[in-house]
């Protein structure tokens, strides 16, 4: 019944198909996947929040009609009971949404693509909001891992990757999100961490760069672009010529 449910939430939300791995060698892709306990983590969290908006229906709404139900059933009135439509009703509906979001928050989990390979990685998480980070090894500036203290019980935590023009203030929210990948949820942050800057250090140590910056790069470039060097330079020395006689 939950494939079903699955995949019904999948056409309603149109989530994409799986990614293609980041630029790079495809032979040295490594996929990494959120730990089972993640799954967990958000069950928990998920749950909690269920509750809390339960407690908020039963107090706001339920208690208020019941105690009004019990005064006009003192008065005589027969169409007391039908304010109980109200809080069931607020039930009902909670109820449904809930089972939603509980599946959603399965899809979240299993919707979650960590993607390494020689030259980048890519990130992809979300269902109903979906965010997509491909960055490129020579952008970044800062590895970090994080832990709180229900993802220590757990034994999970998370992998920052922080690139080139990410700021570190609270006041620079937006722009931590568009230069910030995270690695939710995984059970070996330190080993990826390890791969990643292992990865890192090989790409600088061979000297390679940006594939647009080697293609750029005057040494490898044509006849027709060095021709044009040297009429730049007959140019210029020509105008230097010119210049100096002038002032003699």
């Amino acid at each position: 019944m939950y494939n079903s449910f699955r995949r019904f939430c999948e056409r309603l939300l149109r989530i994409p198909p799986d990614p293609e791995p980041p630029p790079g060698d495809e032979a040295s892709t490594r996929q990494f996947r959120a730990a089972p306990n993640y799954y967990k983590y958000l069950l928990c969290l998920a749950l909690l929040r269920i509750l809390v908006f339960l407690l908020v229906i039963v107090i706001a709404v339920a208690v208020p009609i019941t105690i009004a139900e019990f005064q006009l059933a003192k008065q005589g009135n027969k169409w007391a009971l039908i304010l109980w439509i109200i809080p069931a009703a607020a039930i009902v509906l909670h109820l449904l949404l809930s089972a939603f979001s509980l599946a959603v928050v399965r899809l979240t989990f299993e919707k979650r693509w960590y993607l390494v390979t020689d030259r980048s990685l890519r990130v992809r998480e979300g269902v109903i909001s979906i965010r997509e980070m491909t960055v490129n090894f020579a952008n970044i500036q800062n590895i970090s891992v994080s832990q709180g203290p229900l993802q220590r019980i757990l034994g999970i935590s998370d992998l920052r990757v922080d690139t080139a023009g990410g700021g570190s203030s609270r006041g620079e929210q937006v722009s931590q999100n568009l230069h910030t990948a995270w690695f939710r949820g995984i059970e070996n942050a330190t080993d990826v961490r390890g791969i990643i800057q292992d990865r890192l250090r090989h790409l600088k140590d061979s000297g390679l760069g940006d594939h647009e910056e080697l293609t750029q790069n005057p040494t490898s470039a044509g006849p027709e672009f060095l021709a044009a060097l040297r009429a730049v330079h007959a140019e210029a020395a020509g105008l230097r010529l010119a210049v100096s006689r002038s002032q003699v």
